[in-house]
């Protein structure tokens, strides 16, 4: 396996000091080594595609090729940018992409990464962007990362470096997202299971949101029709949900949404608070942390959801840090005309045993609809 420090520190000898991107598991013990690195600059991006444009100004200003990291997935985000950017027909700007490959064929894997994983060698080729795939196996990494840098500062272009699993090494170095806010993150998510409505739908982002609900679900007893669970598609949870809320005025719909993924995407706030969904419930739990790949930080605990939300038309908007003030909020924005905005703060972590969903995509679509039909 790859040493992640001693890829870092080639990467820095090519003159490489820029760092951004979404973390990614895959990619979670090099992104460890750039967020200990105090000699270089790093951004964790609120999503792939502005990450692209983050080493877009960082070029333009300063003539050097920054390394993006993501999941594959994101590779969705960054393709405008990628095209319309950072192409060589266009701009022509040089950086570096390190993709995981989660999904990569032959290799077992979340359902939401299997078609990812079949086509990201292919829409590489197809947009354009030469790359290199490196493993565990691979030796050469130093040449490789040479190579990649004097191509793509020669011909003013991105170069990508697609990573296969388990190819850095573990490292002793250790990220710093702790907090002290006394709700587990779990236990939030029961406690809203017992004090909103039992007929309530629930669409939840992609995650352990998602992970936990569907145990939960399970240890009290509950039906899951009632719960959506967006297993990929980071950031989009909530745009489901007011899809959902403006067919199904007569049920009260709630999102459960992560820290991380209402960053994403966040423009989605504006398009719902200025919507006429009364019955549509968002409940932000975060934890200041891309807890499902790893903990790095995000914006989160920096920013402010509730002004955030009322400057987007909310009617209602809340926090709540301690378990006496979820349960008052929670009755509070229960009886409230939506939208309406919820954020529970909460602490890192999840339970070494939480499993996954045992439901299939498919099963979990077909049960759903059945229940919005009742």
């Amino acid at each position: 396996m790859i040493n992640p420090d001693l890829f870092l520190d080639c990467l820095k000898t090519h003159n490489v000091t820029f760092y951004t991107g979404v973390p990614d598991s895959l990619l979670f013990n090099l992104c460890v080594s750039i967020d200990n690195d105090r000699s270089i600059k790093h951004i964790i991006a609120a999503n792939e595609g502005a990450a692209i444009a983050l080493a877009a100004g960082h070029y333009l200003s300063s003539g050097k090729a920054s390394l993006v990291y993501m999941q594959n997935s994101g590779l969705g985000n960054a393709m405008n940018p990628l095209l319309s950017l950072a192409d060589k027909e266009i701009f022509g700007i040089p950086m570096l992409l390190v993709i995981g490959w989660r999904g990569e064929p032959g290799i077992k894997d979340e359902p939401q990464h299997l078609k990812q994983g079949k086509v990201t060698d292919k829409l590489l080729d197809t947009i354009g962007v030469t790359y290199k795939i490196i493993s565990g196996e691979t030796s050469d990494f130093e040449k490789i990362i040479k190579d990649a840098c004097e191509y793509c500062l020669k011909n003013n272009e991105p170069y990508a470096l697609l990573v296969k699993e388990n190819s850095f090494e573990k490292n002793a170095k250790c990220l710093k997202t702790e907090n002290k806010y006394p709700l587990e993150r779990e236990h939030a998510i029961k406690i809203i299971l017992e004090h909103i409505e039992k007929s309530a739908v629930i669409v939840s982002t992609t995650g352990k949101i998602s992970r936990e609900l569907y145990e939960l679900r399970g240890h009290l007893g509950q039906s899951r029709s009632s719960d959506f669970l967006c297993v990929g598609s980071m950031g989009h949870a909530s745009q489901i949900a007011m899809g959902i809320a403006i067919n199904k005025p007569e049920k009260k719909i709630y999102c459960l949404d992560g820290d991380g993924a209402a960053i994403m995407h966040m423009g989605s706030m504006g398009i719902i608070g200025t919507s006429s969904c009364t019955n549509f419930r968002h409940i932000i739990i975060n934890n200041g942390a891309h807890d499902s790949v790893g903990g790095q930080t995000t914006a989160g605990f920096d920013i402010d959801f509730s002004l955030i939300a009322k400057g987007s038309g909310y009617k209602t908007a809340l926090c709540a840090v301690t378990e006496d003030d979820l349960i008052e909020n929670l009755h509070t924005f229960s009886r409230s005309d939506g939208p309406t905005l919820l954020e529970v703060r909460v602490r890192t972590g999840s339970r070494k045993d939480l499993g996954r969903p045992e439901s299939s995509p498919e099963e979990i679509k077909s049960n759903f609809m059945e229940f919005l039909e009742k």
